[in-house]
């Protein structure tokens, strides 16, 4: 897949980037919503992608098994009704409207015009957002099923539905795409104890959410703070828990381009757009990530990090 560039108001807003994907894998974006859309409309006249977009509506007039009947005889596949029925655990409903499904369910039923999509690519906006757990475990085991013969490519502002059913995870921003270096956090736990006790200079910061380990790059972080006791790591608008101390997050940045500005802050300092003077004693710093951040700056800091940006 490829992607032209945008601007907007003289600004890169979505860069020119490549997606290489293949079959029998699964890959998540994640990025905010202006992006998301700018996305699909490069996608939506494309013969080779099948495009869902979010909040999409079916006939609401049709029952379920009346649906699933017209999508099987306007796509001229083989298979009966009672059996997709069973296979997509629908046969308690069949009967119902799909007006009168809950939101999951009528979301869900939605969601299976992908898997009579003839495109090879399927492409899917924000496919988790309205489900219940039963229906979003329903709908990963179709979405497995599809991936071993299409390519998937599912579009969210969200890691933990990223998660769910992709192999592969980008975050993509003004910068570019980034590849998210994501792990299941017991098979990754040994290799991260022997690598603190080795005192290894890591290129990636690890960080935590849920029962996932999720490592990050130097370049992909805007800023870490302290808060209320807790160490969280803030990337493209999202916070991530991280074990290590700010101290010890200071030492390993050293030679990244971050800078300790306050007590309980760390800035990227490719991320910093301007220094703020509010008063003869307070400063902060306004960060350039597509949303407005600002972070104190300490008056003993100010100098040296003048000296650091030489100006």
């Amino acid at each position: 897949m490829q992607f032209q560039p945008i601007y907007e108001n003289g600004e890169l807003f979505l860069p020119k980037f490549e997606l290489h994907m293949s079959f029998n894998q699964s890959i998540g974006m994640i990025t905010d919503l202006r992006r998301k859309q700018l996305l699909l409309n490069q996608l939506a006249d494309h013969n080779q992608y099948y495009v869902l977009r979010a909040g999409q509506n079916e006939y609401m007039r049709l029952t379920v098994e009346e649906l699933i009947a017209f999508l099987i005889r306007v796509t001229e596949r083989n298979e009966r009704v009672a059996s997709l029925m069973d296979y997509f655990d629908l046969r308690e409903v069949r009967k119902n409207k799909i007006k009168d499904l809950t939101s999951s369910k009528r979301m869900y039923v939605t969601l299976l015009r992908v898997f009579f999509a003839h495109q090879p690519a399927l492409v899917l906006e924000e496919p988790y957002f309205y489900l219940e757990e039963q229906d979003r475990r329903q709908f990963k085991r179709i979405l497995d099923d599809l991936s071993k013969e299409k390519q998937i490519l599912i579009l969210t502002s969200n890691l933990e539905d990223a998660m769910i059913s992709c192999d592969a995870i980008y975050r993509l921003n003004e910068l570019g795409l980034h590849p998210l270096d994501i792990r299941d956090s017991d098979e990754d736990k040994q290799e991260v104890q022997k690598q603190d006790e080795a005192n290894i200079t890591l290129k990636k910061i690890s960080t935590k959410r849920k029962d996932k380990i999720i490592l990050f790059s130097p370049p992909e972080i805007d800023f870490i703070e302290s808060l209320n006791g807790s160490i969280l790591v803030h990337v493209g608008g999202e916070n991530y828990d991280c074990a290590l101390t700010l101290t010890e997050l200071e030492q390993r940045l050293l030679n990244s381009g971050f800078f300790r500005c306050h007590r309980s802050y760390i800035v990227n300092l490719q991320k910093v757009r301007e220094i703020i003077t509010w008063t003869k004693n307070s400063y902060s710093l306004r960060l350039n990530t597509g949303k407005e951040i600002v972070v104190p700056l300490s008056r003993s800091k100010l100098q040296e990090l003048k000296a650091l940006l030489h100006i």
